[in-house]
């Protein structure tokens, strides 16, 4: 009885607080962060400080990582529980999640993609990362069997640093490689079905030296996105939101104010 009175109260409390309770101020949406395949949400951690000191209200979300269509319903859930405008930003695979999370919900007023793709109808973060030369990531990766016959990505601890984090501290960038969380080879091919940057304001922020992402794979989504501002950061890795959090977190913030 005290085990069942106890899911009760916990059920209650999940559906009657917590994200649901999350509103945006008067004149401050609700920043929603993605993170992408081998990172996971405290890859945000900078950034949320410096938003939540300008005054914003932030949700990290946990991305499953398992699918396109099932990450982004996970991540609509959220959006569709806060009570005013909202914000979508997505790092990496990310990208692709925000971009089908947004369809169907009003309350988003834009889009940033962090060293993120910003897929078409019929694309996938595969077809579009081998678009131009540049990227390594498979030659970095390891694979793990999973029972239903599909396969787990990982970037191999030792390759982490080089291929993710290049300017990232080393230490910080170990705990990054140990903490990392999978992507499904399936997700990483799964289409996008909603293109809803044609109709959404998008904003952009990669680095030149992004060994995940090729540069210009980055630079034709976001001429291809029209999008309202691309910043290019010289030398950053593709864990830019890590080693540059002010200026994602300023051009966040410029999306924010509908600039």
């Amino acid at each position: 009885m005290r085990c069942a009175s106890l899911l009760l109260a916990v059920a209650l409390f999940l559906s009657g607080s917590a994200l649901a309770q999350t509103q945006a101020t008067p004149d401050k949406p609700v920043i929603v962060l993605v993170h992408g395949a081998f990172a996971e949400s405290s890859s945000w951690d900078s950034v949320i400080a410096r938003l939540e000191k300008d005054g914003y209200a932030v949700i990290a979300a946990a991305n499953p990582l398992r699918g396109v269509a099932s990450d982004a319903a996970a991540v609509s859930g959220i959006v569709k529980s806060i009570k005013g405008p909202v914000v979508l930003v997505g790092h990496s695979y990310g990208g692709p999640v925000i971009t089908e999370a947004a369809n169907g919900n009003a309350n988003v007023k834009a889009l940033v993609y962090v060293a993120g793709f910003a897929p078409d109808t019929g694309e996938s973060s595969l077809t579009l990362s081998a678009k131009f030369p540049g990227s390594t990531l498979g030659d970095s990766l390891t694979t793990i069997a999973l029972p239903d016959g599909g396969k787990d990505l990982y970037i191999r601890p030792k390759k982490f640093r080089a291929q993710f984090a290049a300017d990232v501290p080393e230490a910080q960038a170990a705990t990054m490689a140990a903490t990392q969380r999978p992507v499904t080879l399936s997700a990483l091919g799964e289409p996008s079905r909603v293109a809803s940057w044609k109709t959404l304001p998008s904003y952009m922020i990669y680095g030149t030296a992004d060994r995940n992402i090729p540069p210009a794979v980055m630079k034709f989504m976001a001429e291809r996105a029209r999008a309202r501002k691309a910043v290019v950061i010289e030398g950053a890795s593709h864990a830019v939101m890590v080693s540059h959090p002010g200026e994602v977190t300023e051009l966040i913030e410029t999306a924010a104010s509908g600039r």
